[in-house]
């Protein structure tokens, strides 16, 4: 131990005391809600920030541990290395299977926290049961880790020397990206509570959709950001230029996504016309159970994978109970309670209800595609043996046919009215988007050619969401059909949620122009280069000047030295490496990126061959837009949360009004 303070100890006892608090959350709050004791209902929120504190003060007690280079601590000796980086030093406290999952219940114990310190006007008996929910997910974490994921294990006799982080895993992606998506798909958590607590409660009316909005909007924002910063650190840290490979840990992390998206549509209707009431709770059973699934992916050990951290078997079995406590008990629970509760109101087709429902059953379609795509190869080599693969062309043929309806569908949304829609008039106040759309796919054609249809429809496709997006605000304001200073008021006059609504369209639009646009008309370069070579790709020169060696803290580098010309005119200069980490042996790629305005020029390092170096390049036009859209997709769900509407917690009404209670 080269501490003289026990840290790993106190971090051990503080996750024992957590365990002890989550199952008092779980327990001693639903008897006072099913008995109406409101002194054991007021025991959730107490347990549930506690729970978080102790939680929080064993990550703290991890992390002191992989600063102090503590290799008496296994989960230090097996994930760091002294002369590793400060920074990589702290992220490699979530960069292994023990530390992740102790990340995994510190932001589940957060969320807890958070309902409990701004669900104050929730009715006590929903708030009391929602954490007891949280606690017993925290509870059937907490034993995981415990008793197969002890973060605090200890060596006797001490290494004196760890064994290196992974070195792919040594970059800032890891400080934002598992953070980011953990408190995405953890945050459905709160959903989920949410929805068995209506099904304890046999109760749920529009204000439980109105309390349930926010948590979820918040989680979804979160998870937008998360994917879209995992897929830009694989485009540039494993050197293959690629942004997504439907990878089954990608798809993990999508698959909450993309239910979470119709949840949020579902809550909306639910809230603003109480109906879907029934579909609504059980998306939100749905959406946290696909975390959990995700969870098992990457947490049992049946992938490999630089996200799979976890080999042993007893890990896998544990969450596979897990799963099949909380996703079957919840379901289970569903089935039993969903017909008691009332069905919402009519409403005709063509509506915004109608539009929306529409939405749902394409996403949750796409949603099941990417499932099974997912989990069949899984599941057929579980039970026969065999190993099938299932790649991009199974998704690009499955999912991207079914989005295409929803996104046609999207811009008509906002612009019909509830319960009863006017399809031709909405129609008529999208004709700037549908000009513009047709103007995108013309002009493409006439730039690329005949042979780019598919690619030019596309981009259309992304131009009349954005352009829808923008048209709804106009049609609000009335642009053009008043004075400029009374639209700019009417504006500025417009509630949050509807720029929100707007940003998270359009940020869709500008994600599909950058994916059709980077993946139709990218160029890509591999050849063998010499010093004083030049070779072009795309618009672009590239001439090899030399290599040198370069010594990092941890690792060795053979840096290669590219003039970039534009035209035969210089523009700059790009640096590709090849690593060695001293500790692991393993060699990384360092991709060399160049942005030029919206594209980028990318160029990565081969092995030597007896000819010379190996180079890959890629011109990648627009590819920017991809995560550009998912920022603004995000900065979407914001500015939909800081509308005081959504804001956390509602009013307390009458309990005659609050509630629509339902015979047991």
């Amino acid at each position: 131990m080269t501490g003289a303070f026990p840290v790993a100890e106190l971090g051990h006892f503080a996750l024992v005391l957590a365990l002890a608090l989550s199952l008092i959350q779980s327990s001693v709050p639903l008897w006072g809600a099913r008995s109406g004791d409101a002194r054991l209902m007021g025991v959730a929120p107490a347990t549930a920030t506690a729970g978080f504190l102790y939680v929080a003060l064993a990550f703290a007690a991890l992390t002191a541990a992989h600063l102090q280079s503590d290799f008496s601590v296994q989960n230090v000796w097996e994930n760091s290395h002294s002369a590793k980086p400060l920074l990589y030093k702290i992220t490699g406290v979530w960069g292994n299977h023990e530390g992740s999952m102790l990340l995994w219940v510190l932001i589940l114990t957060l969320f807890g926290a958070l309902v409990a310190r701004f669900g104050r006007n929730l009715p006590d008996s929903l708030r009391a049961t929602v954490l007891a929910v949280q606690g017993w997910i925290g509870s059937a974490f907490l034993l995981f880790i415990l008793l197969t994921s002890n973060p605090f294990a200890r060596l006797d006799p001490a290494p004196l020397e760890g064994r290196d982080l992974n070195p792919l895993l040594q970059d800032v992606g890891l400080a934002v990206h598992p953070p980011l998506l953990y408190l995405g798909y953890v945050g459905f958590s709160i959903a989920f509570s949410f929805a068995l607590a209506a099904l304890i409660d046999g109760r749920i009316d529009a204000a439980w959709a109105r309390w349930v909005r926010p948590w979820t909007l918040a989680a979804w924002t979160f998870l937008t950001l998360g994917i879209a910063m995992g897929s830009y650190w694989a485009y540039y840290e494993l050197g293959w230029g690629g942004w997504w490979f439907w990878d089954p840990v990608e798809n993990a992390s999508f698959m909450p996504w993309l239910a979470g998206t119709a949840l949020l549509h579902s809550a909306l209707v639910m809230e603003k016309r109480g109906a879907l009431k029934i579909w609504t709770v059980l998306l939100a059973i749905l959406t946290f159970s696909l975390s959990l699934i995700g969870t098992f992916l990457v947490r049992s050990g049946v992938l490999t994978s630089v996200h799979a951290f976890a080999t042993d078997p007893t890990r896998g079995v544990f969450i596979l109970g897990i799963l099949v406590l909380f996703i079957g008990g919840g379901l289970s629970l569903f089935a039993w309670r969903a017909p008691t509760l009332k069905q919402g109101g009519l409403f005709a087709p063509i509506s915004r209800e109608g539009a929306l429902v529409f939405n749902n059953l394409f996403l949750v379609a796409a949603t099941a595609a990417v499932f099974v795509g997912t989990l069949y190869p899984l599941a057929l080599e579980g039970l026969t043996g065999k190993k099938i693969s299932v790649g991009a062309p199974f998704f690009d043929l499955t999912f991207g046919p079914l989005m295409i309806p929803v996104l046609l569908a999207v811009p008509f949304g906002p612009l019909l009215a509830w319960k009863r829609g006017d399809l031709a008039a909405a129609a008529q106040r999208l004709g700037v988007a549908m000009a513009a759309s047709v103007a995108g796919v013309l002009a493409v054609l006439l730039l690329s050619g005949s042979h780019a249809a598919l690619p030019a429809l596309g981009i259309g496709l992304g131009l009349w969401l954005i352009a829808g997006a923008f048209s709804e605000l106009a049609e609000r304001t009335r642009l053009f059909r008043l004075p400029i200073a009374a639209s700019a008021a009417r504006l500025a006059g417009l509630p949050r949620s509807a720029f929100g609504t707007a940003l998270a369209h359009a940020g869709l639009g500008v994600t599909l122009i950058g994916i059709v646009a980077t993946s139709a008309f990218q160029s890509e370069l591999i050849t063998e280069v010499q010093p004083g070579d030049r070779v072009e790709v795309g618009e672009y020169g590239l001439t090899y000047v030399g290599t040198a060696p370069m010594t990092g803290p941890n690792y060795r580098a053979e840096v290669a030295h590219f003039r970039v010309d534009r035209d035969g005119v210089g523009i700059g200069t790009v640096t590709p490496s090849k690593r060695i980490y001293t500790v692991r042996q393993m060699p990384t790629t360092e991709a060399a990126i160049e942005t030029y305005g919206l594209s980028q020029l990318y160029v990565s390092l081969g092995d030597r061959s007896e000819r010379g170096l190996v180079l890959r390049a890629y011109y990648k036009p627009f590819v920017t837009l991809i995560w550009l859209g998912a920022v603004v997709m995000a900065a979407g769900g914001a500015a939909s949360l800081s509308d005081r509407r959504l804001r956390i917690g509602a009013p307390r009404r009458a309990a005659s009004r609050t509630t629509d209670p339902v015979p047991a």
